[in-house]
């Protein structure tokens, strides 16, 4: 009896050593056994993937907890919203976490993508996985978008009509690919189903295939690229690289307090803010102004200013091959690892920052207010006049500006690049924050 007792107590030992080494297979399956010491520094990543992905497995656990009360119907969408927020215990919380976990995850995605653009960590052997980040942050967009109409609330309900409208103005696809998002001729029963399914099914397990592969190819092409200052050579850099320390508990610890301190910074802002809900979706009483989710208010600005063939196809176009693109071009330098090109190149970007924080609401204002080109041109097509004609004025406005900043400054064209982009992400962004803030009934100007 003893000696079957004395076995006995051996056996909570043996299952923490079993547990802890299944652990620690896991986690050295996501990681390296070794990393270099330098890698951890956290203003170098600012745990922005870890954030990521933290964030999605918040949005799978409130996303499955939602699922038991929500009803994917036009007639009941809302009610079983209204469910959840008065009759079941802790249901506002759930839908909170889910609400705020999702539109943070397109900010951290968002600068996630910055990091690695502004550490110079999208050039070979890395530049594969640049374009799968990209592929990542577009289908988190697409997931936020079909999530958005499903409350069938007054603001998702003519957010996505907005979105869906602008769809229409593409040449030859445009009124098919409109019709195959909602389902129909208008947003109704199948554009909830089919954006409940896309939601639901379809992309989080795109997000868990490309994220899987992500992480993948991060360990293929070498880990997180290794800092260095400016002016430290890639040899140096590499010796000093070679310094490793042990993943566990090094790299995990800080991982483990990062994702704590942010699921606790969610909890306690769902506590104290909730998610917006509107009156019942009302197809018949548009609100004034309707306007997109956020992220997609840049576009919905752009659309006031160009004419939409230009607004919603050519320059999204654009913009996309030219993220893609940078990968691919040819660089002066190896700049890998080095926040911002260098010190040149940091005050480069200020200055770009800067030049786009006076050029574009000016030229929000004038286009407002004084610029008319349709009615300056009335025998010129209108794909003319308020496409390619304005267009062309923003394209001769990046190139003086590309122009400048090489003359200025005798740059390299790493440092040229950056400028440009700086230019055009800031210019973005105050259009994304006009449209959401300053833009009043009938979309006009406003001041807050």
């Amino acid at each position: 009896m003893n000696q079957t007792q004395g076995s006995l107590s051996l056996y909570p030992q043996a299952d923490k050593k079993r547990q802890r080494a299944v652990f620690n297979h896991l986690i050295l399956h996501l990681h390296p056994s070794m990393v270099p010491e330098k890698t951890l520094r956290f203003t170098h990543t600012w745990g922005l993937g870890g954030m990521a992905v933290v964030l999605v497995m918040l949005l799978v656990l409130t996303g499955v907890l939602l699922k038991f009360v929500y009803d994917p119907f036009p007639g009941k969408a809302y009610d079983s919203i209204i469910t959840l927020q008065k009759d079941v215990l802790f249901g506002p919380l759930v839908r909170n976490i889910h609400h705020w976990s999702a539109n943070l995850l397109v900010i951290v995605a968002f600068l996630h993508m910055l990091r690695v653009f502004f550490t110079g960590a999208f050039h070979p052997p890395r530049r594969f996985n640049w374009i799968l980040g990209l592929g990542l942050f577009f289908i988190v967009l697409v997931s936020n978008f079909t999530g958005y109409l499903l409350p069938w609330d007054q603001l998702s309900f003519w957010a996505i009509t907005i979105c869906t409208g602008m769809v229409e103005y593409m040449p030859l696809l445009g009124p098919w690919l409109q019709k195959m998002m909602r389902g129909g001729a208008e947003v109704g029963p199948a554009t909830i189903s089919i954006f409940y399914t896309l939601h639901t099914a379809i992309m989080p397990a795109c997000i868990f295939i490309l994220m899987a592969f992500h992480f993948w190819r991060v360990r293929k092409d070498g880990g997180v690229v290794i800092p260095r200052y400016p002016g430290e050579t890639p040899a140096a850099k590499e010796e000093t690289g070679r310094k490793y320390v042990s993943t566990i508990p090094n790299l995990v610890l800080r991982e483990l307090v990062v994702a704590l301190v942010l699921v606790a910074v969610v909890l306690v802002f769902s506590t104290f803010f909730n998610a917006p809900l509107q009156e019942k979706a009302n197809p018949g009483l548009s609100p004034n102004p309707a306007k997109a989710p956020w992220y997609f208010m840049g576009f919905q600005e752009l659309l006031l200013h160009f004419h939409p063939v230009a607004a919603i196809l050519i320059i999204p176009l654009l913009a996309a091959a030219a993220l893609i693109g940078l990968s691919y071009l040819k660089y002066d330098a190896r700049s890998s690892g080095v926040w911002f090109q260098s010190k040149k190149g940091r005050r480069m970007g200020i200055f770009a920052a800067l030049t786009a924080l006076v050029i574009t609401p000016l030229g929000v204002i004038a286009d407002e207010y004084f610029i008319d080109f349709a009615a300056w041109l009335p025998g010129v097509p209108s794909i003319i006049s308020t496409g390619l004609l304005p267009l062309s004025i923003v394209a001769a406005v990046v190139t003086g500006f590309y122009q400048l900043v090489r003359k200025r400054y005798t740059s390299s064209n790493n440092e040229d690049i950056q400028a440009v982009f700086i230019f055009l992400l800031v210019s973005f962004i105050i259009l994304t924050i006009i449209g959401v803030w300053f833009r009043g009934t009938g979309m006009a100007l406003k001041w807050l």
